[in-house]
């Protein structure tokens, strides 16, 4: 885990990852952003916890690859529509781990559908795993974090943007990360911690392919032309988790290839 490069002397220089001794939680971290952005972490440093809900094989593997790689990383069962899971995956993690400085908040529930036929039930779902587990996982890892603690939470371009319809409670649970970001990294400023948003576009993951059916649509919403890949998103979220991101707070980050431009 780390970087040897040959200074002009030829004697070996050995770079520390910028992230080393540091402890981040990444939920919904068995696949797609998650796993990226979990992997990304470890590389710079990090040791990880990711959760994951059914899919135990995917968080394994993503726990095999980064100790695979040298690093330390757990992996812990957590459905976030229950109330009290977002702040035992933070209580767990430190247990685990010794400690959190970063939270990446990056568990979703996508509710797709015409707004007259979207139901109480999938409402509920998306606004417990959107909204009230971020704010309730935030709540438990500030508590633990010290100065230069990290909280971004993974948004979308929604917060900029609807093209078409069916995405009514999308749009509203993930521009709800707006308002809690700015208004959080008011009240967690004082204490060194930074609150900060990624809003993805169009990305290709299993649950949002670019050879899907409605991939040529997207693309052409692209300033680019193209989808992007988890690994965009992973090194958003590693900056802002890094060095690079100590004077970035309140904001979110579009990486969306131009889509909200």
């Amino acid at each position: 885990m780390t970087n040897s490069n040959q200074s002009n002397g030829g004697s070996t220089v050995t770079e520390t990852p910028e992230l080393t001794g540091k402890v981040a939680l990444v939920t919904g971290g068995s696949r797609g952003i998650g796993a990226a952005v979990a992997k990304r972490l470890a590389a710079a440093g990090a040791a990880v916890a990711v959760t994951y809900v059914r899919a135990a094989d995917q968080a394994r593997a993503v726990v095999k690859d980064i100790e695979a790689a040298g690093g330390k990383a757990v992996a812990i069962q957590a459905d976030l529509t229950e109330s009290d899971a977002a702040v035992a995956v933070v209580e767990q993690t430190v247990r685990d781990l010794g400690r959190i400085d970063i939270l990446v908040n990056n568990a979703g529930f996508l509710a797709y559908g015409a707004f007259d036929e979207v139901t109480a039930e999938d409402l509920d779902r998306a606004l417990a795993v959107d909204v009230r587990s971020i704010f309730l996982a935030s709540q438990s890892a500030a508590r633990h974090m010290g100065d230069e603690g990290r909280i971004i939470s993974i948004g979308s371009c929604f917060n900029g943007r609807v093209p078409g319809s069916n995405f009514v409670v999308q749009a509203m649970a993930k521009t709800a990360l707006i308002g809690f970001t700015k208004a959080l990294a008011r009240e967690l400023g004082p204490r060194g911690i930074t609150v900060t948003a990624v809003d993805p576009g169009p990305i290709d993951t299993d649950m949002n392919p670019a050879a899907g059916e409605s991939g040529d649509f997207q693309r052409g919403l692209t300033a680019l032309g193209r989808f992007g890949e988890a690994e965009d998103i992973a090194a958003a979220v590693a900056f802002l988790a890094g060095p690079g991101g100590r004077y970035v707070t309140g904001t979110s980050l579009a990486v969306d290839g131009g889509y909200t431009a």
